[in-house]
């Protein structure tokens, strides 16, 4: 016996099917109330707009929180594997989504973490039938795997670095000129070493600003590292994929032609079904 009710079936392919009209038409709502309720969140933070409009902002909070309440509830109902979805990337946002309304009832300032939300409109992918360009994503998510154990290296050796150069300006400089503490040193070197150079805290002796030229140089040096890494495990994902066999000696029916894709049902030069292998 099917363990699934009419009901639930007929939610489920509404909420999450997008196939049918209903179902894109469901999907496409949601992201119209996404965005709406993440711009509201936006201009709240805006203190003029808080002063004048901040009651009815935080009604319509309170009602997309209604709303998007009621959606991972009819989620959950409607799910075979409540559990997989409960876990799954879509399942942890959309619950995301709608805690930080209730957290702000305990530390107001939570209620800015709805911005999360707009991470929902990811969906938007298979709405617009977008899914193909997920490939060059998983590609990259790829590099970044196969890459993680020099991406590890590196930063081990970079936060060494600072460190030591974080050390180094605290003995030259010392706090007359700004450094503190080690750790304040440790701050302006990540703010030299990564090239953003805000200037609050700046070495004001010859030897100090011969060991901030030094870190500047090599700020310039550690940024090609990473790209050089995820570059090369990049060009190793393509050249896999194009190794990769995309065509199959799959016979048409109609016209005999073969070297189809992978995953087509139907000849592409007459329409014919594919005599599968």
């Amino acid at each position: 016996m099917d363990s699934q009710s009419t009901a639930q079936k007929k939610i489920h392919e509404v909420i999450f099917g997008y196939e049918t009209k209903a179902g894109r038409w469901f999907d496409i709502l949601l992201i119209l109330l996404i965005i709406i309720s993440v711009s509201a969140v936006l201009l709240d933070s805006i203190a003029s707009v808080h002063a004048r409009y901040s009651d009815l902002l935080y009604r319509l909070e309170l009602i997309f929180t209604v709303l998007f309440t009621v959606e991972y509830a009819l989620r959950l109902y409607s799910t075979p594997d409540k559990r997989r979805y409960m876990f799954s990337f879509y399942g942890v946002i959309d619950l995301l989504s709608i805690l930080p309304t209730y957290i702000a009832f305990f530390y107001p300032s939570a209620v800015y973490l709805i911005v999360v939300r707009i991470m929902r409109v990811l969906r938007v992918f298979r709405i617009l039938k977008l899914m193909r360009y997920m490939g060059e994503a998983n590609m990259l998510y790829a590099a970044l795997l196969q890459a993680r154990r020099k991406i590890f290296v590196f930063l081990f050796s970079v936060v060494t670095l600072i460190i030591i150069f974080g050390a180094l300006m605290f003995i030259i400089e010392g706090g007359e000129n700004g450094f503190d503490s080690i750790p304040q040193s440790i701050y302006w070197a990540i703010v030299t070493i990564t090239t953003v150079g805000y200037g609050d805290v700046a070495p004001q002796t010859p030897f100090g600003q011969f060991i901030a030229a030094i870190a500047m140089i090599c700020g310039y040096a550690i940024i090609a590292v990473p790209t050089g890494i995820i570059g090369a495990e990049l060009m190793q994902q393509v050249q896999d994929q194009k190794n990769t066999p995309k065509t199959l000696g799959s016979e048409c029916t109609g016209c005999k032609a073969t070297g189809h894709d992978l995953d087509a049902r139907h000849c592409k030069y007459c329409g014919s079904l594919i005599h599968q292998n």
